[in-house]
Parts: C-alpha cells; sequence; structure tokens
C-alpha cells in the first residue's frame, strides 16, 4: 500500500511520543494526551517528527489527513506550552467566581448559575468581570469557553452578556422616538 500524501508535526526537546496501534500518547512537561487515530490515516515516528500519511486522494481520506495533523499539532503545544481562553462579562450586575471546583456565573437571571469544571481545566477569576481557562486540552478547553459564554452571549443592543476578549459584537440601532 502506497502513502499518497505526507504532513509532518515537529517533536520539540522534552516531549516523548508513543504509537502502539492506532492510538497516538504524547507526554510533556504539563501532562499526558492520547488520541485514537482513523485506520484509513497512518501516523509513524521519525527521530524529532510525526508522519501523518493517507492511503488515497479520496475525499474523506484528504479531510481527515489533515485534520489529524491539525490534532496532533495541539497536542504536542498542549503537552509543551498550554492553551488559555479568556471571557470577559458586561453588564451591571454580571459577574463571576469560582467556588471549590465550581464556576458560579451571576448573569442577570434569579438565581446564579454553577458550572462544574471539568477536569484538567484550571478556572481564574482575577477580576470579578473576567473570567480566565487554562488547560493542555484544546477541544476539552475550547468546549467549557462556549458553554460558559452559553449562559448569557453578548446581545446586540447593549452589548451586554458574556464574550471572548477582543471579540467583536456588531451593535445594532434601537427604536428611535418620532
Amino acid at each position: 500500500m502506497s502513502r499518497i500524501g505526507k504532513l509532518a508535526v515537529e517533536i520539540p526537546a522534552g516531549v516523548e511520543v508513543q504509537i502502539k496501534e492506532s492510538t497516538l500518547t504524547v507526554k510533556g512537561p504539563k501532562g499526558i494526551l492520547s488520541r485514537v487515530v482513523p485506520g484509513n490515516i497512518k501516523v509513524r515516528k521519525e527521530e524529532d517528527k510525526i508522519y501523518i500519511e493517507r492511503e488515497s486522494d479520496a475525499k474523506e481520506h484528504r479531510s481527515l489527513h489533515g485534520l489529524i495533523r491539525s490534532l496532533m499539532a495541539n497536542m504536542v503545544k498542549g503537552v509543551t506550552i498550554g492553551f488559555e481562553k479568556q471571557l470577559e462579562i458586561v453588564g451591571v450586575g454580571y459577574r463571576a467566581a469560582k467556588k471549590g471546583n465550581d464556576l458560579e456565573l451571576q448573569a442577570g437571571y434569579s438565581n446564579p448559575v454553577l458550572m462544574k469544571v471539568p477536569e484538567g481545566i484550571e478556572v481564574e477569576t482575577p477580576t470579578p468581570t473576567r473570567v480566565v481557562l487554562r488547560g493542555i486540552n484544546n477541544e476539552i478547553l475550547g468546549d467549557f469557553a462556549a458553554k460558559v459564554r452559553s449562559v448569557r452571549p453578548a446581545e446586540p443592543y447593549k452589548g451586554k452578556g458574556i464574550r471572548y476578549v477582543g471579540e467583536y459584537v456588531r451593535r445594532k440601532a434601537g427604536k428611535t422616538a418620532k
């Protein structure tokens, strides 16, 4: 079986990579991540690189090829540097606080919203209107950040709500008196 395409991911110093059957495990200073690779994509390690190869030019193989390469690069980055997402809360009385292993959000509802923080994610609230999320798994981190944001997404009239730091909220004109 000949390999058509080949992509590579650099392995920095201090990172160990193990490939067993269809499971890739990456171990670094921040932790360990592992992922199962689909059968039609082959992963092999040579010296300081991980090579991702596909079987054919079929549309499914091409799309999985790039996806697996990105996921592998994120695994390597996660165990060396880690990932961070920052959220800001805009609105009078809107705030966040860390309560044990939960994140408590007061976002204009009659009761505070308690969110269980997934394992592997660190939550920090440097100010009541800012939430900093850190972790080594980009998927879990992004999913949790999206769930926090969905409690009260930023609305277009006054801009109140929870948004990512630097996110642009397109504002609409309200009603005008005649």
